[in-house]
């Protein structure tokens, strides 16, 4: 919380590469503050934040708006195209020490993308390394973010119909963090409207979670 008018949300967005982290930070921010493009390589190499401005008619308290700002810090992905899986974890576990260290993460975002099956091994190894990161309390303070959901639709495949075509693993996933998950297109630029149904599903998840904040330090294991 910043002033008694205002909220702040410290966000993080993990994944792998080519999912669209970068793409769903700008969305989230209403910018384009991170670089996002097709690419046969990775193309985020190190961590970087992103500061929403003052966002209106979101939110509510005791009857009197807040205005809402969002801090999304962006991450390398892993498995990274350059990048050792211990030079990630250690440069986004310092990043979250630096940038939420004192205010503290109130969710990570899981990017994966909704056009692409999620097999075991590719749970196994993301959970793992959220865990790393985030420590065991990790399911309390993930969501994850659906993206390219227009190849989905393309596909005739609503929100109802992907889930219940969606495999095993997927499932099991959603269901690991409290069903916390959103449908994201970020391939074309987010409307206003858009942004604003995320933002308030996102505060509705700190919200089921009793605004609590993960305080994280900068250690090695």
């Amino acid at each position: 919380m910043a002033e008694s008018n205002e909220m702040t949300i410290n966000l993080v967005v993990l994944g792998r590469t080519q999912t669209g982290k970068s793409a769903a930070g700008n969305s989230l921010l209403g910018s384009s503050d991170f670089e996002s493009r097709r690419s046969p390589s990775s193309v985020t190499t190190r961590c970087s934040l992103g500061r929403s401005c003052r966002i209106s008619g979101i939110i509510r308290r005791n009857g009197s708006e807040l205005a809402l700002r969002v801090r999304v810090l962006d991450t390398p992905s892993y498995p990274h195209s350059s990048l050792s899986k211990e030079r990630v974890r250690d440069a986004v576990r310092s990043a979250l020490a630096h940038h939420f260290g004192e205010e503290g993460l109130h969710l990570a975002l899981l990017v994966l993308r909704a056009d692409l099956p999620l097999c075991a091994d590719e749970r196994d190894h993301t959970v793992q390394f959220i865990q790393e990161l985030l420590g065991p309390t990790w399911k309390d303070f993930t969501a994850v973010l659906l993206t390219h959901t227009d190849k989905a639709e393309e596909a005739a495949f609503t929100e109802e119909a992907y889930l219940h075509s969606a495999s095993s693993t997927m499932v099991s996933l959603l269901s690991s963090v409290q069903h916390k998950y959103i449908f994201l297109d970020n391939q074309k630029s987010i409307i206003k409207e858009e942004r604003a149904t995320v933002l308030r599903k996102l505060l509705n998840f700190i919200r089921q979670n009793n605004y609590q904040v993960l305080l994280l330090k900068n250690s090695k294991e």
